[in-house]
């Protein structure tokens, strides 16, 4: 640049002051009017700090021989000396990644001599001072930070941009222009392909012609590989629960499928959907239908999120890791810094698309539903089939959903279950009668927790299915439960209104592993006698039937074991302990329908 011009220049950068992009560094020290010359290492120091700090945030300029209020003192050091100060940008900054420098010349500014320098932004590196200290500019300010910190920024921010971004070179040959304007027609019949781009901001018109962004050629190239290798979704059908190394590497299948976005939402389910088969069967219409490992729902959400919202600016395919226990979807890009693994999985309707453009056209094509509700959707899917909840990592590099293939019931609770799968139970059904496990009095409360919802409708159809069933016996009216629950001082809705009953079927089925236990104390419950019976075996349920005014027989309870043996242990290894102050009498368990005629 023409000196002249450059000091026009200079003159111009002095009157708007310091800025985030400009600073002045005063090459005197002391007091007014008996300044001297300073040190001219700390001027090198002061030029290297200034210069790395602008090229790690957005460039700019430094002028040593200016005070701070744009007062112009110059540089009174001899040539030596200015010198060493104009090769400070590169014998004070890490050799390794010099600085993207633009100016560093020494200039006559109204008779005095200043020097000048000017750095462009970084975009690709991270710039430090030669002992490895990185610096950033904020505002006015020369600032620490930290190197992975400016990675993870730049990433961001590279990544929220990708899908806006013009493509040099890209043009409408390279779409499949039938598709496009399949989905024009469905905005509006007679749009055209070109003008339809335009109205959704995939494409605009500049002096040079249609320009197409990024967005357009992930959503409708012909060719993706082309313009975005990457584009790819790897699946690994995985033998164990961990993946393995060299000699242990133990991946039984792999399918890559590839192509535009749209080809990657239908094809990568359809591969998916075969590794994740478990069996077909006859479904309640009598038609053959499949089953899954995991739901549908919840794998299709997962699949689309990761697909819509994947980092594009990373060249990476999307993985899903189907192990035994679990699978993984594993989305290339960390999880942008507006949000946290917390919010997700608080289910409140977060969200923030990362790739605007993308998410609008699968939204308004309904390729993919309200933003924020994949989520909730996902993990309701999972709920609804009694399976935990998604498992959501992040991490510097990759945006995780987990779903586990481990019922949301324990081993016990799906044993007790199991007593009753004659019913035609709904899940939530199925919720309510853990409740009920080991003669549990089941509350208005208890149920409601169970069935996640404060929905009395919901509560009613629940409960009353189960009343008709002859599962769920009431022990309180709701009247009884308001005066029990004012004597206690607690809330009628605490107070227990149901208990579980054991189908009929089952007791007749299973009696030879029930046992009779007589002459109980007044006031015994379950919980009391549980221990002692279960000294012998497991325990299914425990019935304790209590006397009813004005009888005054003593308590008596049945004991329902798993195993034939381990009731026949009850009765010869029990009969006659002690419960409380009183011997017990335990004896096996005889229906009346099995007694002989005129016994009792």
């Amino acid at each position: 640049m023409d000196p002249l011009i450059l000091a026009d220049r200079v003159r111009n950068t002095i009157t708007l002051g310091e800025s985030h992009f400009r600073e002045f560094k005063s090459a005197l020290w002391g007091p007014a009017g008996s300044k001297k010359p300073r040190n001219p290492s700390e001027i090198c120091d002061d030029i290297a700090e200034a210069l790395v700090a602008f090229a790690n945030a957005d460039g700019g300029e430094l002028l040593v021989g200016v005070e701070d209020d744009g007062e112009i003192t110059g540089v009174p050091h001899g040539g030596d000396d200015v010198s060493l100060m104009l090769r400070a940008p590169a014998t004070h900054v890490h050799s390794e990644v010099p600085l993207p420098l633009q100016f560093a010349t020494a200039l006559s500014i109204d008779d005095r001599s200043i020097l000048y320098f000017s750095v462009s932004k970084g975009t690709a590196e991270i710039y430090q001072l030669s002992d490895g200290k990185c610096l950033r500019r904020r505002d006015k300010s020369t600032e620490p930070e930290s190197v992975k910190r400016i990675q993870f920024e730049r990433a961001e921010r590279s990544s929220r941009e990708c899908d806006r971004e013009f493509v040099d070179g890209a043009q409408l040959i390279h779409l499949d222009l039938q598709h496009v304007q399949n989905l024009a027609d469905d905005v509006l019949r007679g749009l055209g392909a070109e003008r339809y781009l335009q109205q959704i901001g995939l494409a605009e018109y500049s002096g040079t012609g249609l320009r197409l962004r990024n967005a357009a050629l992930l959503l409708f190239s012909k060719d993706v590989q082309q313009w975005h290798p990457r584009c790819q979704v790897r699946i690994l059908r995985v033998s164990g629960n961990e993946l393995g190394v060299g000699e242990n590497y133990n991946v039984r299948s792999e399918k890559l499928v590839q192509g535009n976005i749209f080809d990657l939402l239908l094809r990568s389910w359809e591969e998916l959907r075969f590794v994740l088969v478990t069996k077909t069967q006859f479904g309640p219409d009598a038609r053959f239908e499949q089953r899954y490992m995991y739901p549908e729902q919840a794998c299709r959400e997962a699949l689309v999120n990761a697909i819509a919202h994947r980092d594009y600016s990373v060249h990476r395919p999307i993985e899903v890791f189907v192990f035994d226990d679990r699978m993984e979807i594993r989305s290339p890009g960390a999880l942008l810094s507006t949000l946290t693994v917390g919010q997700l999985q608080q289910l409140n309707g977060a969200h923030e698309s990362r790739n605007a453009l993308v998410a609008r056209v699968l939204r308004d094509h309904k390729f993919m539903r309200e933003l924020g509700e994949g989520m909730r959707r996902m993990f309701k899917s999972m709920e609804d089939n009694e399976l935990g909840p998604p498992a959501i990592q992040a991490d510097a590099a990759t945006f995780s959903v987990v779903l586990a293939n481990k019922s949301v019931f324990t081993e016990q609770q799906e044993q007790w279950l199991a007593v009753f799968k004659e019913y035609p139970l709904t899940a939530l059904q199925r919720r309510i009668l853990v409740c009920g496990m080991n003669d549990r009095e089941i509350s208005q409360d208890d149920i409601y927790q169970a069935i996640k919802t404060k929905d009395r409708t919901v509560y009613d159809s629940e409960v009353t299915g189960l009343r008709n069933a002859k599962i769920l016996a009431e022990i309180r009216t709701q009247v009884q439960a308001r005066a029990y629950a004012k004597g206690r001082n607690v809330k009628p809705s605490q107070v227990g209104r149901f208990v579980v009953q054991l189908p009929s079927s089952q007791a007749v089925e299973d009696d030879v592993a029930t046992v009779f236990v007589a002459n109980l104390e007044l006031g015994v419950t379950a919980e009391v006698i549980r221990p002692l019976f279960e000294s012998v075996g497991r325990i299914r349920s425990i019935n304790v039937v209590l006397p009813k005014p004005p009888r005054q027989t003593r308590p008596f309870a049945f004991v329902h074991y798993f195993e034939r043996d381990a009731a026949v242990r009850a009765v010869s290894q029990l009969n006659g302990a002690t419960v409380g102050l009183r011997p017990i009498t335990v004896r096996p368990y005889i229906p009346k329908a099995r007694l002989p005629q005129g016994e009792s």
